[in-house]
């Protein structure tokens, strides 16, 4: 039978927030204010001001949801311009009515996706402050105004996996559901998974039943096309076409990483959301991992375990729009597919979402569009309807 949007509730695993301008200077000590990430207004542009840094508070294509297509660019924008749902939770909901969905994981947006802008804190004691405040507006405000409509999502103190273990426990809790989790650490400057450093944090999300959300792009790896690909040039930003079309890449690579690491053998509960990884590649990454592996284990030394098996029962692809991801879902594994709308950025199906997953889904019987558009979304997050 066709989609029939009318019985299931989208759940979109990948939207985004942008931190309201005064989140840690109302969650945080008077001596910590004048390094604590603040908004300074300069002229049409607002900025976010910590430590000795400054950055645009209004992402261009970070803040798209409402804005026309004609005016979407990399340069930021004033907070006026931004949509009210971007900030508000209130508001977000009225844009998810708008839209039929029904609920959203939100990653944040100054925090960047998996807390990685307190690595650049040179005081750490602050850092984890700013962390753990994050995290408490979370849970306090923005999903306390419609705790059936958000899934809990918190982000770690990566520079010290004792403390960030520490965090998941603390987190778990107060109910979340996912903590964010690098694509990629080496190009943080931190040591790889395979030397055991993480483990204290695999641990504790396995024994807390939190997935990892690990969204493209938070291992900051250099671009993978050229410097002067169009886009770039007017910001020297590695978010262009070119590289945009490439999301699946970070995904890709930890995949790859991590089923040939110790990881999972170790921690046989951890799981992981791919998060804005699409899921077009994953066949073809199922099939190479094993003919790699049948080939070669015998003198690489890893675990004589198919890899393809390791993917089904640790990893959760996650796409916006994808007919190609769809005709292979089987191949993929349909319990391993979850779907995102990735409001407010300027990928975001938003607010058109319930006529495209209508189009994507005409050919899918119900019983597995239910699955991707709603079921493994409760089921991975825990999150009842």
């Amino acid at each position: 039978m066709p989609f029939q949007p009318s019985s299931m509730k989208i759940i979109s695993v990948d939207d985004h927030l942008i931190e309201r301008p005064n989140l840690w200077l109302d969650r945080l000590p008077t001596k910590d204010h004048e390094a604590a990430p603040r908004v300074v207004n300069a002229g049409r542009l607002d900025f976010w001001v910590y430590e000795d840094r400054a950055e645009v508070y209004g992402p261009g294509l970070g803040a798209a949801a409402g804005r026309p297509v004609e005016e979407w660019s990399m340069q930021g924008i004033g907070m006026a311009e931004i949509a009210p749902g971007c900030i508000d939770p209130g508001e977000r909901i009225k844009d998810m009515d708008i839209d039929g969905v029904w609920a959203a994981l939100n990653f944040p947006t100054f925090s960047r996706f998996a807390g990685t802008r307190f690595l650049e804190f040179r005081d750490k004691e602050l850092a984890l402050r700013c962390v753990r405040a994050y995290n408490d507006f979370v849970f306090d405000e923005w999903c306390a105004a419609a705790p059936d409509r958000f899934i809990p999502f918190c982000i770690l103190p990566l520079w010290d996996p004792k403390l960030a273990a520490a965090e998941v426990e603390r987190v778990a809790d107060r109910g979340a559901r996912s903590v964010g989790f690098p694509d990629g650490v080496e190009t943080l400057g931190l040591p790889s998974w395979h030397t055991g450093y993480w483990d204290p944090v695999f641990a504790a999300a396995a024994a807390c039943d939190l997935p990892l959300s690990s969204h493209i792009g938070t291992g900051q790896r250099p671009s993978p096309v050229s410097k002067d690909a169009p886009g770039r040039r007017q910001s020297g930003s590695q978010v262009c076409p070119a590289n945009s079309a490439l999301n699946g890449l970070g995904s890709f690579v930890m995949v790859t990483d991590l089923t040939f690491s110790h990881v999972f053998h170790k921690f046989p509960n951890l799981k992981i959301a791919l998060s804005e990884g699409g899921i077009g590649w994953i066949s073809y990454i199922k099939e190479r991992m094993d003919y790699v592996w049948e080939r070669q284990k015998h003198w690489a030394g890893v675990a004589d375990v198919r890899p393809s098996s390791l993917f089904d029962k640790h990893f959760w692809g996650c796409f916006i729009d994808e007919e190609v991801g769809l005709r292979e879902r089987h191949a993929i594994g349909i319990n391993n597919i979850m779907l995102e709308i990735d409001y407010p950025h300027s990928d975001t199906t938003w607010p058109h979402t319930q006529k495209r997953v209508s189009e994507l889904m005409v050919n899918v019987p119900d019983d597995e569009a239910h699955r991707i558009v709603e079921l493994n979304a409760r089921d991975l997050y825990r999150f009842p309807g």
